[in-house]
């Protein structure tokens, strides 16, 4: 399976938190998962870090990449089909981080790993 990770999990994954459940974790850890992470994961994590919500041990330039990397997670590239598809996704809710990676999971056939309800409501496949 190719899973993309909704960005708490991406967080939860590089401290090993225990929000992160049992399921969520066998399916990283299984070697024939492939495990993606998003641009826009990256881009909302140093939003909240800049704004104070997030702190991090190390800048987010240096922290992201290399646990990124450490734990064997993959860079699912921002195309534009995935963002031409805002346009047909229903306004359910309006973060739009997560917005965008609905929209690349769609466009990509993946399946979000995720514990948002709110994320759940949309057209996509998610596992927790």
């Amino acid at each position: 399976m190719r899973l993309l990770l909704d960005t708490c999990a991406c967080l939860w994954l590089f401290t090993n938190d225990s929000r992160l459940s049992p399921s969520a974790r066998q399916q990283f850890q299984d070697p024939a998962n492939e495990i993606l992470m998003s641009p826009v994961s990256t881009w909302e994590i140093i939003v909240r870090h800049r704004l104070g919500k997030l702190p991090l041990p190390h800048a987010p330039l240096l922290y992201i990449p290399r646990l990124r990397e450490q734990h064997g997670i993959g860079v699912l590239p921002l195309d534009e089909q995935s963002v031409l598809s805002l346009d047909r996704l229903p306004a359910l809710h309006k973060d739009p981080f997560d917005r965008m990676l609905i929209c690349q999971a769609i466009a990509h056939g993946m399946i979000i790993l995720t514990p948002d309800p709110l994320i759940t409501q949309y057209p996509v496949r998610t596992a927790w």
